[in-house]
């Protein structure tokens, strides 16, 4: 989808392909609702994330963006800033730029949550 193609729309979840980004692994999988090449979006990026029993995204972070993660479903371990906490259902997590992040399903069903993350791009030019 070209960025100048800005339509609203209503997709079930159902549409979207389950995508492996860079840096996940183990069935760690996410589905672009809303990002740049799925709506034109120029300002937000939000997916629906489902990580397998131990699966886990690497440590990484963000230079100019913000992130909120909601859990929907099962339990992990989130490490921010080599701190790790244990999150579970509707637990929800702020991670301003800089902050060193990771998620790992530790638990025993898959984990389930949102992930919604601005501006859609980390380039510090944008």
């Amino acid at each position: 989808m070209s960025k100048d193609a800005r339509e609203p729309f209503i997709r079930n979840i159902a549409e979207v392909e389950w995508r492996e980004f860079p840096n996940h692994f183990g069935g760690a999988l996410s589905k672009p609702l809303v990002m740049p090449e799925t709506a034109g979006a120029r300002h937000i990026d939000s997916r629906i994330s489902m990580s397998q029993p131990m699966a886990r995204v690497a440590l990484h972070k963000h230079k100019v963006q913000e992130q909120v993660y909601h859990v929907l479903d099962g339990e992990g371990l989130m490490e921010i800033d080599g701190k790790k906490h244990v999150v579970r259902r509707h637990d929800v997590i702020f991670l301003p730029p800089g902050i060193e992040h990771s998620i790992a399903n530790t638990g025993l069903v898959d984990l389930v949550f949102l992930v919604v993350t601005s501006p859609v791009s980390d380039d510090t030019k944008d």
